[in-house]
């Protein structure tokens, strides 16, 4: 399932249809390596935000735990469905959809024994649900930042969702794009332009982009929660805790004290 080939790293411009054919192959062949590695973190019905290990139950950003059962929830880019058990767990119908097939294996091979999380293979650019399906929606880094129309997947989160439906979803910090993806005191020196938009894209010998991860400013990505139909509500720029002392890719204690590495964006739909 590994590629045999040292990808090129680059900056470059990476269409909607090329990003999503890259993050589905990037992810049926990372699935098994990545669950492996951070498993134990995200555990197995767990709702994280993101490295920093900001937990649902504690925020409550979705709502109090309490006042979550009985409704429907779609977390977009669930991976293994952790976050979607542990909605389950909560009382809530929750649905887990993610554009890899490996993931959800993964989800299958951690197992529901309740059978109360269904899951659902699909692009988050094109949802298989009718109008007015759920109650909430959220994604925990899944899909927004691999997506070359972010607008495109806001508005096909705000047509599922019904009227003062919730949408949360994290992604990267957008200042974390001016330093190297690096844990260690390099990766806190500026080495690039914050303002640069050009998607960092890992392609093969023929030029074939095989990862693609799409940059957008903190204030792109207010602009584009507004022009997806959403109201912005809060975001949330998670502290480095003292008890984490785990490095996963660029992110570090060192790092986590100094600059922020999530942002978490809370959106209801009108």
């Amino acid at each position: 399932m590994f590629q045999d080939f040292e990808p090129e790293a680059t900056r470059r411009n990476a269409g909607d249809s090329e990003s999503s054919r890259a993050s589905r192959g990037w992810w049926d062949r990372n699935a098994d390596e990545y669950q492996t590695e951070h498993g134990a973190f995200l555990g197995d019905d767990r709702f994280v935000w993101g490295p920093e290990g900001l937990d649902e139950a504690e925020a409550g950003l979705l709502g109090p735990a309490g006042s979550l059962k009985g409704l429907a929830v779609l977390e977009i880019g669930a991976g293994a469905a952790q976050c979607s058990r542990w909605l389950a767990a909560q009382g809530a119908r929750p649905v887990a959809l993610d554009l890899s097939h490996r993931q959800l294996q993964h989800a299958l091979r951690i197992g529901d024994t309740a059978g109360r999380v269904p899951l659902v293979e699909a692009d988050a650019g094109a949802l298989p649900f009718r109008e007015g399906s759920f109650d909430l929606a959220c994604s925990a880094y899944g899909a927004v930042p691999f997506v070359a129309e972010p607008v495109k997947v806001f508005q096909e989160v705000r047509r599922v969702l019904r009227p003062g439906g919730r949408w949360v979803f994290s992604v990267t910090h957008p200042i974390r794009w001016a330093f190297p993806d690096e844990p260690g005191p390099e990766g806190l020196s500026v080495a690039s332009s914050y303002f640069d938009r050009t998607p960092y894209v890992e392609q093969d010998e023929q030029g074939r982009a095989v990862y693609v991860e799409h940059h957008r400013t903190l204030g792109d990505r207010v602009r584009d929660v507004v022009a997806g139909g959403f109201r912005l509500v809060d975001l949330v720029e998670p502290e480095w805790p003292a008890w984490n002392s785990q490095e996963w890719g660029g992110w570090s204690p060192l790092r986590g004290h100094l600059i922020p590495g999530t942002a978490i964006f809370v959106c209801e739909r009108d």
